[in-house]
C-alpha cells in the first residue's frame, strides 16, 4: 500500500510526468514485499518551492507513505533510485531533492482496513 507524491518546482511536460511515474512503480519493489500492484503515484509539477533561499535550479519533495514498515538499507536505495528519476527526467539535482518516509499503521482501502 505505498504512496508516492512528488512536488517540484520543475515545468513538466504530460511525457514526463508518465515516465516518472512509469519509473517510481518500477521503482517501488527496492522495498521488501512492496510491489507496484497497490502504489499510487502523484506527480504535482510547478509548485512555487525555495530552499536555501533560493527558487532556482529545479528541486523537489518526495513523500513515500508505507503500510508497515521498511529498513534503512531500503529506504537509502530508494532514496538514491527516486533522486536519480527525478535527475534524470526533471533536471533535479539530488542536492535539491528531499526524500520523507512514512511508515503507517493504519491504511483502508477499498471500504475495510489493512
Amino acid at each position: 500500500m505505498p504512496f508516492i507524491n512528488v512536488k517540484t518546482n520543475a515545468n513538466l511536460t504530460n511525457e514526463k510526468k508518465e515516465i516518472i511515474k512509469r519509473r517510481l512503480f518500477d521503482s517501488i519493489s527496492i522495498l521488501p514485499g512492496k510491489s507496484d500492484r497497490y502504489l499510487m503515484v502523484a506527480v504535482e509539477d510547478g509548485i512555487d518551492m525555495a530552499f536555501h533561499r533560493e527558487s532556482e535550479p529545479n528541486m523537489a519533495m518526495v513523500e513515500v507513505k508505507i503500510f508497515g514498515s521498511s529498513t534503512k538499507d531500503a529506504y537509502q536505495r530508494l532514496t538514491g533510485a527516486i533522486c536519480m528519476i527525478l535527475g534524470d527526467e526533471a533536471g533535479v539535482d539530488g542536492e535539491y531533492c528531499y526524500v520523507k518516509f512514512d511508515e503507517v499503521k493504519y491504511w483502508g482501502y477499498n471500504g475495510f482496513m489493512f
